[in-house]
């Protein structure tokens, strides 16, 4: 496959929570493996929540497979909406034949995946599937499908990602619930979707959480609280937990959303769960856990990277992946409480939580539809990260203080976020595109820490003395952008620190900003003002000039209603 020719990939994401959580891996390689194309995740709504601050996405398509998308004709429907986004290549995660069938009906060129459930003949690039005697992980068996593409290396841990809005909404809602910023907070997770099979028995819960809170007063006095999870119809379940736990709880089953529920995880210090999707989420967030397994195989779906506790009763029928137990549940019965309270006693002492921060209330909260139709092209080096010189290695990338908050706040708006940057570095031979991939991968994955994403990244890796199109202050670069992304012009910002990227806002029509952020802000503002060329706000830093963005451009939205 020439990658190089590889600008619009298509990926359907697994179905099921779990599954798309031991996917994150292979997910976010591809910027790696694919650096100049644009990836768009397919998936099912629940999924596209889950992977909604995902840096390695730039668009997300929902599947909706009980609604406009349901029976053939929706099938059809949605294979004409990726046959109109004409992508070069589908990577196929989900094993299903309908998978492959669509991604066929929309006329992909190139359709990869692994050669199971008969649909061989649909797909251009069939990979043999892995023996059953290889007990792969299925971290590793989607990670194993890129292997063909230039995948390497051992599969790291999953990781997600939550907003700090989303942080401190779930740190309210615990507070009314009489649960405080300061206190350690027990989760558990007793429900499975999948089948009462999985579940383990309410009152052994109720017994071992008891135990546990005992435990941590008794050794640090810390206060205690319980947030029981479950999926919606689980809810006379956690009741039944939360009425025999002798201290705060809260029961949240089937009152969470995806990202909510995420949140409610992470912020857990210990969390106690069957072999269920949000188990996965707790170890995506590296929250110390307690895994029950029963009719489940633990060497294949396990807690992946992380020091999780497993717990379970060998019994001959096991694993039976059956949804329902078809004899005694012995698998399940079998497992004491004394074994998953032991399982528990190995994570403590229970580390306090970090403090949440409330957002700004001095800061006017910003609708996601503020922005809708900005967008903010940033450069790079003396912007978004100190400026060091030529930056060849993702181990000297330090990201400037208060870039991912400022980020974050043009995001929550609605704004879309470009990084157009120069690398004559690659062109002079001081560093490889390689290398250039790996520095943006970390900063995608640094930004990612305050939920921000990247809608586009473009470069120019040619020497000065090239005199190509795109090294900025010639526009190239931003028709690219104009070309892929329908970039709306009338209403873009250029921010950078060097006198070339107010001389690109001026090219292309939009507002100019220097930030004084980078090695020479001075002395470009100085050559820049006796070019008359003055930048339309200088500002001290990225989070002053987002500020100044966002206030021009909510007032230039007013302007233009009609009255």
């Amino acid at each position: 496959m020439h990658k190089e020719g590889i600008r619009r990939i298509v990926v359907r994401g697994p179905n099921w929570l779990g599954d798309a959580v031991m996917c994150e891996p292979a997910l976010g390689q591809l910027p790696i493996l694919f650096p100049q194309a644009e990836i768009t995740l397919l998936v099912k709504p629940a999924i596209a929540d889950l992977l909604a601050q995902h840096p390695a996405v730039n668009r997300t398509l929902v599947y909706d497979d009980r609604g406009r998308h349901a029976g053939l004709t929706g099938k059809w429907t949605l294979s004409g909406v990726l046959r109109r986004h004409r992508f070069d290549l589908a990577i196929l995660f989900q094993n299903a034949f309908e998978a492959a069938l669509i991604s066929f009906l929309a006329g992909i060129p190139r359709r990869f995946g692994y050669a199971t459930d008969g649909r061989s003949l649909l797909l251009t690039d069939p990979v043999v599937v892995p023996p059953r005697s290889a007990q792969r992980h299925q971290v590793e068996y989607y990670w194993d499908l890129l292997k063909p593409l230039g995948g390497q290396g051992p599969a790291p841990a999953p990781r997600l990602f939550v907003t700090p809005e989303e942080s401190a909404l779930i740190a309210r809602r615990l507070a009314d619930a009489g649960i405080g910023a300061a206190d350690l907070v027990i989760g558990v997770n007793p429900g499975s979707t999948y089948g009462h099979a999985k579940r383990w028995l309410p009152d052994r819960y109720a017994e071992v959480v008891n135990r546990v809170v005992k435990d941590t007063q008794s050794r640090s006095g810390a206060r205690v609280g319980v947030a029981i999870l479950g999926a919606k119809g689980e809810e006379p379940l956690g009741k039944a937990i939360a009425d025999q736990i002798k201290t705060r709880s809260v029961v949240c089953s089937g009152q969470t959303t995806v990202r909510e529920l995420m949140a409610l995880v992470k912020r857990c210090q210990l969390f106690l769960t069957n072999d269920t999707g949000p188990m996965h989420v707790a170890a995506a967030f590296n929250v110390p856990l307690v895994a029950i397994f029963g009719p489940t195989d633990w060497q294949t779906t396990s807690p992946f990277g992380v020091d999780a506790q497993l717990v379970r009763q060998p019994v001959s029928c096991a694993p039976c992946l059956l949804r329902e137990c078809p004899i005694d549940h012995r698998c399940m019965t079998g497992v004491t409480v004394e074994q998953v309270h032991g399982a528990a006693v190995r994570h403590l002492p229970l580390v306090a939580p970090p403090p949440v921060s409330e957002p700004d209330a001095s800061i006017p909260v910003l609708s996601p539809a503020s922005l809708a139709g900005v967008t903010v092209f940033l450069d790079r080096d003396g912007t978004l990260n100190i400026d060091s010189g030529y930056l060849k290695s993702p181990d000297d990338l330090t990201v400037l203080p208060g870039v991912g908050a400022a980020l974050a706040k043009l995001k929550q708006a609605g704004a879309r976020l470009i990084v157009v940057t120069n690398q004559s570095g690659v062109g002079r031979g001081y560093f490889t595109s390689k290398d250039l991939e790996a520095i943006h991968s970390k900063l995608r994955l640094v930004l990612a820490e305050d939920g921000v994403t990247l809608d586009g990244l473009y470069f120019c890796p040619h020497h000065p003395d090239d005199r190509c199109n795109c090294r900025k202050p010639a526009r190239g670069m931003v028709d690219r952008a104009l070309a892929e992304l329908h970039v709306d012009l009338s209403r873009a910002y250029v921010v950078g620190d060097s006198a070339r990227d107010v001389e690109l806002a001026r090219q292309v029509g939009a507002k100019g900003l220097l930030v004084m952020t980078g090695p020479s802000g001075a002395e470009a503002l100085a050559d820049l003002t006796a070019r008359d060329l003055s930048p339309d706000h200088v500002a001290d830093d990225l989070s002053q000039a987002v500020e100044w963005i966002i206030a021009h451009a909510t007032r230039k939205a007013a302007a233009d209603v009609p009255r």
